[in-house]
């Protein structure tokens, strides 16, 4: 007499393994409110206007990839030479960070039902800095940004890498081959020029692109554009393109949160410059004569 299968509770709360995805964030205007370099340009008395000066030249003469301009500085400016590693520390905890940081961090890695969104930081700026206005946040190892050599003095001896431009392909590459995530599982967010880059390479590889200014080489990149002063917002085009949830169920699980989406207008937006063609001859009034 053939034995019947045996009841198996295990099996009974079987669940399918969760998705997993990463989700790669810059740091600088993405997280913060504010630009690490001018952060720490106060701390060094440096006014915002000789900052603003010093990376505009740079940019104008493309001396380094876009971004990587205060890891320039800190190596060759004589103003930022006098950097130490405590002052990297200090202008982190200066760093006006956008609300709510830790609640997207743990939402992304345990409440998107059947999905698991490892969060991390790939940003151009030093990762003593974005550490230090990160910490009890995201863990340090989730953190990649500009790593320098200090010398016995303290100073900054070398350069070992800087996350900018290229560099931040680079570091979205490593964490793929890391955790072992195919390139459609990325999600990159960023706002401003130094992400163009990683970007193209991230939508190339079919992975998906959040804006979070109206940056006009980067929005038509992205693949959303969310413009908020609250990190929690970058959930809404995660949770509607990447999880399939509507807007009733990304308010309501808002809400359980204890958060209200007060206001949520979808815009799309033409950028247009119109002028006249001077191809086009002009058209002389009816009723008069040109005449030589």
């Amino acid at each position: 007499m053939p034995q019947k299968d045996k009841w198996d509770p295990e099996m009974a709360e079987f669940q399918p393994p969760k998705k997993r995805f990463i989700l790669a964030s810059d740091f600088d205007q993405t997280l913060s409110f504010n630009d690490s370099g001018f952060v720490l340009g106060e701390l060094l008395g440096i006014p915002t206007s000789e900052y603003e000066r010093k990376i505009t030249g740079m940019a104008k003469i493309n001396l380094v990839q876009q971004g990587g301009e205060l890891a320039y500085l800190l190596l060759h400016d004589p103003e930022f030479r006098k950097v130490r590693r405590e002052h990297l520390y200090e202008a982190g905890k200066r760093v006006r960070l956008k609300p709510n940081i830790d609640a997207l961090y743990g939402f992304l890695s345990n409440e998107v039902e059947g999905f698991h969104f490892d969060f991390y930081v790939i940003s151009a700026g030093p990762v003593e800095i974005i550490r230090s206005a990160l910490e009890g946040i995201i863990p340090p190892d989730h953190i990649f940004g500009t790593e320098f050599e200090f010398n016995s003095k303290g100073e900054i001896e070398r350069i070992v890498h800087v996350t900018a431009g290229y560099g931040k392909v680079t570091a979205a590459d490593q964490l793929l081959d890391e955790l072992k995530v195919g390139p459609d599982r990325l999600v990159y967010v960023g706002d401003g020029s130094s992400d163009i880059h990683v970007m193209l390479h991230v939508n190339r590889r079919d992975g998906y692109t959040i804006a979070v200014s109206e940056n006009k080489y980067l929005a038509p990149i992205a693949k959303r554009s969310i413009i908020s002063d609250n990190a929690l917002a970058i959930l809404i085009p995660i949770l509607e393109d990447v999880a399939g949830w509507d807007t009733a169920s990304i308010r309501s699980v808002f809400e359980a949160k204890g958060f209200v989406i007060q206001q949520w207008d979808k815009v799309q937006t033409d950028l247009l410059t119109i002028i006249p063609s001077s191809n086009i001859p002009a058209v002389e009034p009816e009723g008069v004569v040109a005449t030589e």
